[in-house]
């Protein structure tokens, strides 16, 4: 079953070149989770922007960078988590290693560690300045998804070669079809003989 895409990007959004562009480009499900101030993250507002879009595209599969995986994971504990078909949680980002790379704090709270009531996939890299290898790890476990270790892949984002990955799409094939089977009706178990005895 096809589903909506929600892209969801982090910092400063996802620029010309961004896998996450040319997925909008490539994919006619798919729809940018937009926000009115990409420089300045602000955790409230930013989710009010992504629950109405999940409330507008239910069973939605969500497809996140940086910043914005830390987004998706807080729909974890929002009344729209039902509404959410998947995840697919790209390079999440320390936000307070980001504070530190950028030289300023932004507003976005802590890092939720609230297990993921939803079918996700957490891709990582082991040379991410943002989040190391280690962190995104116990960060999958807390969250209760697997994680897929990429390699050295930087922040999977332009600057570190990444333009149109389709390794995405089948990564979010898998999210799909786990969303997918918990959404199909159970199979009837077969009753027990009744015989008479």
């Amino acid at each position: 079953m096809a589903r909506p895409v929600l892209i969801v990007p982090g910092l400063n959004g996802s620029g010309d070149g961004h896998w996450q562009q040319f997925w909008l480009a490539d994919d006619d499900q798919a729809k940018l989770v937009d926000q009115a101030d990409w420089a300045n993250p602000q955790a409230g507002r930013w989710l009010h922007r992504l629950e109405r879009a999940v409330i507008a595209n239910p069973g939605a599969l969500v497809v996140a960078h940086s910043l914005g995986s830390i987004l998706a994971a807080r729909l974890a504990t929002s009344s729209v988590a039902p509404l959410v078909g998947g995840a697919l949680l790209v390079a999440p980002a320390d936000i307070e290693r980001t504070s530190v790379l950028h030289a300023r704090t932004y507003e976005f709270g802590t890092i939720p560690i609230e297990p993921l009531p939803f079918p996700a996939l957490v891709v990582a890299s082991r040379d991410d300045i943002y989040m190391s290898l280690d962190k995104a790890r116990g960060l999958a476990a807390q969250w209760r998804c697997p994680l897929v270790d990429i390699g050295l892949a930087g922040h999977i984002n332009v600057a570190s070669g990444f333009g149109r990955w389709t390794a995405g799409h089948d990564l979010a094939a898998l999210v799909q079809e786990r969303a997918d089977r918990r959404r199909r009706p159970a199979e009837p178990r077969p009753q027990a003989d009744q015989g008479l005895v």
